[in-house]
């Protein structure tokens, strides 16, 4: 209650505080008029201005302030939209410049192919790779061009870099590719340096196996492996990969050779099919047998 009581008399001492000091204002203002009026400046009106004009400073000190943050909070804003309007533009140039990168890389590429294909001596005819069937561990393609364009089954498929595989069936516009490191895949091959023979067989994620190769042969790391050109499939001479191991055991009579492929089929977008049917031309001949 003591409390309470304490409380109810501050209040009405603070509210005569206010009242007089209100009015001491209103008396030095009068005074200050009146001394304009009469046009005299007095010492009414110095105390006046005494008392007014630090009040003015504070006050134009304040409105100053209040500018000043008034223009920086705009420049910050001019300087947020500009960034964002920067940050839009860079945008836009990166996903241009990614265009330009795509497309000066397939013109690359098609130049690559082209030049290939000019300097072949067989009639090649060029196939995009639309599909790769979830069959062999990826190990054949589908590719958009069939038996209106004169594919045919047994035909051969090549890259700029080598072999890639054999066309195994032949639809009317799209054609199915065994690549040459399916584990279903055999190629009469040679080492080129010394033209040693050897079977190589697909090893899909390995690479190849060139097999059959007799230990007295001279077979070493880095050597280059080549078509045979024998069984009437694949034409000679073309890169097959590199000997990546040679190993000698003591026992048996050959060579364990692996060797890594010089095309990469992970990667392959486009293919040409060698339209020689050399597998015709052989059976006319009576020298082709189906494995």
């Amino acid at each position: 209650m003591k409390k309470k009581a304490k409380v109810e008399q501050k209040v009405p001492s603070f509210s005569i505080r206010l009242i007089l000091l209100l009015v001491v204002l209103a008396f030095v203002g009068l005074l200050l008029v009146a001394s304009l009026l009469g046009g005299k400046f007095g010492v009414p009106h110095q105390l006046a201005l005494d008392f007014i004009g630090p009040v003015q400073g504070v006050v134009a000190r304040a409105a100053g302030g209040l500018r000043s943050l008034k223009d920086e909070y705009l420049d910050l804003r001019a300087a947020r939209e500009e960034a964002k309007r920067l940050r839009v533009l860079a945008d836009t140039y990166l996903a241009e410049l990614t265009q330009y990168r795509e497309g000066y890389a397939n013109y690359r590429h098609l130049e690559e192919l082209l030049a290939f294909k000019k300097r072949s001596q067989f009639p090649l005819l060029a196939a995009r790779v639309v599909g790769r069937e979830p069959v062999f561990w990826y190990q054949t393609i589908i590719v958009d061009r069939g038996r209106s364009d004169d594919v045919l089954e047994g035909m051969v498929a090549m890259a700029p870099a080598g072999a890639v595989g054999q066309v195994i069936h032949v639809g009317e516009h799209y054609s199915k590719v065994l690549l040459a490191n399916a584990p279903s895949s055999a190629i009469d091959a040679m080492v080129q340096k010394n033209r040693i023979r050897g079977i190589l067989k697909g090893a899909a994620e390995r690479g190849f196996v060139l097999n059959y190769v007799l230990k007295n042969a001279d077979v070493e790391v880095g050597d280059t492996i080549v078509t045979a050109g024998i069984g009437g499939v694949f034409p000679t001479g073309i890169p097959l990969g590199k000997v990546s191991s040679v190993v000698k055991k003591r026992r048996g009579l050959f060579q364990e050779i692996t060797v890594v492929p010089e095309v990469d089929f992970q990667t392959l977008e486009f293919v040409f099919i060698d339209l020689t049917d050399r597998r015709g031309i052989m059976q006319s001949m009576g020298l082709f047998t189906e494995r």
